[in-house]
């Protein structure tokens, strides 16, 4: 059709697909396969919010608008507040009023595997605005340190209301809850943080630089601070009965990804704290909440996996090229199915891990599956996502289509809670002092053994390899292999692409996307559902 503003006719448009219509739930066979013990009613509602397209341009707002700092006031009072774009405050409102946060603390089965699904919905609309929600659902075990302070905030974080104003805890329908923990000279290293918090007659004082504080905005935070009784957990206030506490914000993070969200620097100049757990047990404490967010950063490259590949099986069932349709050409059905499997893997892990921690007998499983989940799920999300941008070409690259958005988020969740190494080396130490959580996992491993000649031939390998503990320098290898045999397990409890991950990943092949037999690719990339 020739543009009519087009008299010379050089702009005829063709061979170029229409936007993709979403559909996050009744397109994604795989997730509703995992999902059988959540609250489907639950997760049918927020992914018709989700792929409702005034909802989908917010999210492209939200992350085309970055937020703002603001100081000072004209009168040069001090503000430390953050201005977001509007389109930001409806997807919190969205995701908050639907039980992101609080529905895995109402008390109904399946709460954490509903929650996690959100978390892998939400991420592949506008991952940016996930940060507070999730830390938000993850306070609520680490209040439970002091039953004062939960009885306080617990039911303002769990509200499914999103309040942003600014005021006191009192004074709000909902709230959010932050993190600020790290700083300059220690990073991961906490015992290394030298924040310190003083008791007087008023009550606990901290003063210090925080160099990352998620979430800036939240109502409230945990933070550690040297006490006189060593590292201790608090909770800080935003704004107190009196006013603004002593929190300062120095700049917002220009970062990579994740734009759509503030990230700071912070100061705590003199401001008022709460004590939450025992004096000098800080990391004991914040550690409940690091388990939770973990399993958000493992649900969420699932969820940017799929997004990127829902645009890519898109795009090549309605382009064609050398007079055929992309998808219908043999080695760009290869690539795909390759990275499909990737994909379906990462969701089946990471939604197993859920489902544990709604159980409390698996919460030594948990405990240890949470860990192999996040870093298998983070490596293999860099790739796919790469791949499926490839897939687009030229366009792939340009952000008309949300694939450099979520090339740009695709490495943060790996870095988040815990980068790389430090995950593997935790691995190593819940599997040298927690005995129940190495018996949850071999257990589960060996559960799965006689299915499949390949995942019984790697299982028997790694222990071979790895009779007892894997050497510190060994760690992201023992990690890669533990995290790939769990994944198989898993599929090999009902997913019919099973046998193919197993081949696949356990069998000899190429390294690169695409190193499937031909035999192997129609059936797996009917797991992708219909293109968009």
């Amino acid at each position: 059709m020739i543009d009519p503003l087009d008299r010379l006719g050089t702009h005829e448009v063709a061979n170029q697909p229409l936007p993709i219509r979403h559909a996050s739930w009744d397109g994604d066979p795989v997730l509703q396969d995992c999902t059988a013990e959540a609250d489907r009613d639950a997760l049918r509602g927020y992914a018709r919010l989700l792929d409702d397209p005034a909802l989908r341009e917010a999210a492209v707002q939200a992350e085309r608008h970055s937020p703002e700092l603001r100081l000072f006031d004209r009168a040069g009072r001090r503000l430390d507040e953050v201005t977001f774009h509007p389109a930001y405050h409806d997807l919190l409102r969205a995701g908050l009023e639907a039980g992101y946060a609080g529905i895995a603390w109402e008390g109904r089965p399946g709460g954490h595997l509903t929650h996690a699904a959100m978390v892998y919905l939400a991420s592949q609309v506008e991952p940016g605005h996930c940060c507070p929600m999730t830390m938000t659902y993850a306070a609520v075990p680490a209040l439970a340190a002091d039953p004062a302070l939960a009885a306080e905030w617990v039911p303002k974080l769990t509200a499914r209301a999103y309040d942003p104003s600014i005021a006191p805890l009192s004074r709000k329908a909902g709230a959010t809850m932050g993190m600020a923990m790290t700083e300059k000279q220690g990073g991961s290293d906490l015992r290394a943080n030298d924040t310190r918090a003083v008791r007087g007659a008023d009550g606990w004082r901290l003063t210090g630089h925080k160099w990352f504080c998620s979430a800036p905005m939240s109502d409230g935070f945990l933070t550690l601070a040297q006490a006189p009784g060593g590292l201790t957990c608090f909770v800080v206030p935003r704004w107190t009965e009196e006013g603004r506490n002593g929190i300062r914000l120095m700049r917002l993070k220009d970062k990579l990804g994740n734009r759509a969200n503030a990230s700071a620097e912070i100061e705590y100049a003199d401001a008022l704290a709460f004590p939450l757990g025992e004096e000098g047990r800080g990391i004991v404490t914040i550690l409940s909440m690091v388990h939770h967010t973990r399993l958000d950063t493992a649900l969420a490259p699932a969820g940017l996996m799929r997004a990127a590949l829902a645009e890519a099986h898109h795009w090549t069932a309605h382009r064609t090229a050398f007079q055929r349709r992309l998808i219908d050409q043999p080695l760009m059905r290869a690539v795909l199915a390759d990275l499909t499997l990737d994909w379906e893997g990462a969701t089946a892990l990471g939604l197993a891990v859920a489902r544990a921690f709604d159980d409390p007998a698996q919460r030594p499983f948990a405990r240890i599956a949470v860990a192999l989940a996040k870093f298998a799920n983070n490596k293999r999300c860099i790739r796919v996502v790469s791949e499926a941008m490839e897939v687009l070409g030229g366009m792939g690259y340009v952000a008309d289509t949300p694939m450099p958005m979520l090339y740009r988020e695709a490495p943060l969740n790996g870095i988040w809670e815990g980068s790389g190494n430090v995950i593997c080396l935790d691995i190593l130490r819940t599997l040298a002092r927690d005995d129940a959580a190495g018996a949850a996992l071999a257990a589960r491993l060996d559960g799965a053994r006689g299915a499949d000649a390949h995942y019984d031939a790697a299982l028997a390998a790694h222990r071979a390899r790895w009779p007892h503990a894997a050497p510190e320098a060994e760690a992201r290898w023992f990690a890669e292999s533990l995290s790939d045999l769990l994944t198989a397990a898993i599929l090999l409890d009902g997913s019919p692409v099973a046998g193919r991950f197993c081949a696949a990943r356990f069998g000899p092949r190429g390294s690169v996307a695409g190193s499937l037999p031909e035999s192997d690719v129609a059936a797996v990339l009917e797991r992708l559902g219909p293109a968009g």
